[in-house]
């Protein structure tokens, strides 16, 4: 009888509750606004409308907002508890595999090249987007052997490749795509009742096939092979379920644009009250993903009371980014916190001497730098450079390659050289072939840092690298104390660095949304460039850590081949482990934290050069370092030449151009892997 009292409280709290704090958070959503309404007036416009201004407001404004709340906020929650299950990933969710970003680059795409096939509000199109997206983040990650750590980052590299893609259409095609950055970062702004009357009924329709196959999911907890043997057809029922979890975020994100993580924090609610069966987590994760939403939309007003629209997408990342890195916590002790991740890439033993890899890669760099300098607005000129340099030449010419041209390829080449050993220590320390800089969260610390030294404190230009720096400390100590509470498991510091990344990243939008920057230098700064980069860079902060850190690493590379071989047996050889792994890990963000406050969050050097460098070289850490310094030069070196002329006389940013290029290789990797 106790038992079922106790059952009783929870069903009640759960949906009673739920219920009732929706009632109430609805109200209070729509209580809020530019201009107060007395609650009086807000009940009498719902219950007795009448033909005034404010009854107006009410019900054409507000609560068609509220009701698309709870319409987005519950499809989804539900449609992470379908991909949870159909993963077996505890971590899966629209925004942690990469939907989102896929739905929101097809969208896009279809904005600025094919508009006609932008029909229904672009549902066809973000639908035909969040599946593709889905089928290579679990097809490369292994499908149904894939460990949630594979599947998180396999989300991870997809997000990041769209999201370079769609920021390059964003930049060339600003008047096309005018009004999508808000809606891009997610927003429930309606001005009418049209959006809630297009996604309801299929919203309606998709939880409708969720609701009747809530029995068959639950056999597909039991695994494939139990599932099959009670007469399930597992194959039809995952591509029923996430045909239908993807149509609900297909059609959140073509109305009110990527919400992340109420997928992943509502159902998790609920299974931490108790409820493992689909039928009552289905219904209960709605309620409480509705809750979630609208409650982050109340928070945004909160914070902004001057109501110029925060993003709700970055709210929910507020909220969501600390409670996937409390799920990643409760997994330090599970098998997948110990899961083995390393990092061997290429041959233990490698056939290519470095006597002969060194000096190809400098030629490769010098052949590469004498390009970029001669190239310009007018094409390839060698004749000319060589004139400014050697021969007889205006002083114009002179001051432009000297002033310009050439301390830009050299913070390119320093950047690069920098970025590389950064990824090289990250992925030694944490014995993971995808961390890097970005995915311990340092990028996006030193971004939040960046912008609040402008926009916040109103400092000068000369101290956003300051700004810089001190953010990617604050954000590498927190992952640090974080992973020292999980032992330094390598999978667990990952996906934690994961979450500080997102968490970094939505007050990244905040900021950028509240500072009203143009778009299209608000994605240039946040996508890293070299543009207009010269000698104070260089000087300030970028030889430096090559003359102090350099020599320093070169004496202490050799403990990353004793870590590679296990935790146990380098403390059978005398190695300090853990202080080990954080001396280096606090070296790779210093370097990380330099190159950030020169250039930018340029990512994937630190994951490209340290692989290409083991496929040449092998897997010495000895060998790998300077042959790592030359091929991550080398690699931002041809990006920033790329960037300046493959759509001259625009400009590509040199990190989005290196991510187009990083992501294909790193998707093939993990199906190589895999």
């Amino acid at each position: 009888m106790t038992n079922n009292l106790r059952n009783l409280v929870i069903a009640v709290l759960t949906f009673g509750g739920g219920a009732a704090l929706l009632c109430i958070l609805t109200f209070i959503h729509i209580n809020q606004g530019s201009v107060s309404l007395a609650p009086s007036t807000v009940i009498d416009a719902i219950i007795a409308p009448e033909n005034n201004l404010e009854h107006h407001t009410v019900r054409t404004l507000r609560l068609p907002r509220a009701m698309m709340g709870v319409i987005a906020g519950g499809a989804l929650a539900v449609s992470g508890v379908v991909l949870q299950t159909v993963t077996r990933n505890p971590l899966s969710s629209a925004s942690t595999l990469g939907i989102h970003s896929g739905t929101y680059f097809a969208v896009v795409f279809c904005t600025v090249f094919f508009p006609a096939a932008l029909i229904g509000n672009g549902i066809v199109v973000a639908f035909a987007g969040g599946v593709i997206t889905f089928l290579i983040v679990f097809t490369l990650s292994g499908g149904n052997r894939a460990s949630p750590v594979r599947m998180v980052l396999a989300g991870m590299i997809v997000t990041f490749l769209f999201s370079s893609l769609t920021s390059v259409l964003q930049i060339f095609y600003e008047n096309e795509t005018a009004g999508l950055f808000l809606w891009g970062s997610g927003t429930l702004v309606q001005n009418d009742w049209s959006g809630v009357q297009f996604s309801l009924p299929i919203v309606a329709a998709g939880l409708l096939v969720i609701l009747l196959m809530t029995f068959k999911m639950d056999t597909l907890k039991l695994g494939d092979d139990v599932a099959t043997a009670l007469g399930q057809n597992v194959h039809t029922v995952k591509f029923i379920a996430v045909g239908a979890a993807v149509l609900l975020t297909s059609v959140t994100v073509s109305v009110v644009g990527p919400i992340g993580f109420v997928g992943l924090v509502a159902p998790h609610i609920i299974k931490l009250i108790g409820y493992r069966k689909h039928l009552p987590l289905v219904i209960a994760s709605f309620i409480w993903g509705a809750n979630v939403l609208l409650f982050a939309d109340v928070l945004a007003r909160i914070i902004d009371p001057s109501f110029s629209e925060l993003p709700v997408g970055a709210i929910t990342a507020l909220i969501g980014a600390p409670w996937l890195i409390y799920l990643v916590m409760q997994m330090k002790g599970s098998k997948y916190g110990d899961e083995n991740a390393s990092i061997i890439a290429g041959k233990a033993t490698a056939k290519i001497s470095l006597k002969v890899v060194i000096p190809i890669l400098a030629v490769i760099i010098a052949v590469t730098m004498f390009v970029s300098l001669a190239s310009g607005n007018y094409g390839f000129e060698p004749v000319l450079l060589w004139n400014a340099l050697f021969g007889e030449s205006d002083g114009f010419m002179l001051g432009l390659v000297m002033d310009l041209r050439l301390p830009r390829a050299l913070v390119a080449l320093i950047s690069g050289m920098i970025l590389a050993v950064s990824g090289l220590l990250f992925q030694g320390v944490l014995r993971n072939p995808l961390a890097d800089p970005s995915v311990i969260g340092i990028t996006s610390g030193a971004g939040v840092g960046a912008l609040l030294t402008m926009y916040v404190f109103s400092l000068s230009a000369a101290w956003i690298p300051i700004g810089a720096m001190a953010g990617s400390f604050v954000f590498f100590l927190f992952v640090m104390l974080m992973a020292i509470r999980a032992q330094f498991k390598p999978t667990i510091l990952a996906l934690l660095g994961i979450g500080v990344s997102a968490f970094g990243s939505a007050i990244i939008q905040i900021l950028v949304v509240q500072a009203d920057m143009g778009v299209a230098s608000a994605l240039t700064w946040l996508s890293g460039t070299t543009y207009a980069r010269g000698w104070s860079e260089l000087i300030n902060l970028l030889i430096w850590p090559i003359l102090i850190l350099m020599p320093l690493l070169f004496m202490r590379i050799r403990i990353l081949d004793t870590l590679s071989l296990g935790d146990d047996t380098a403390k059978g050889l005398g190695v300090n482990v853990m202080r080990t792994r954080f001396q280096l890990a606090l070296i790779a963000t210093v370097l990380a934290a330099f190159s950030v406050a020169a250039v930018g969050s340029i990512g994937f050097i630190g994951l490209i050069a340290p692989h290409l460098s083991r496929l040449l070289v092998g897997s010495s850490n000895q060998r790998l370092l300077p042959v790592a310094m030359l091929v991550g030069g080398a690699l931002l070196v041809v990006a920033d030449a790329l960037s300046r002329t493959l759509l001259a006389p625009n400009e590509i940013p040199s990190g989005i151009l290196v991510a187009i290029i990083g992501a294909p290789y790193f998707l093939w990797l993990m199906r190589k892997r895999s």
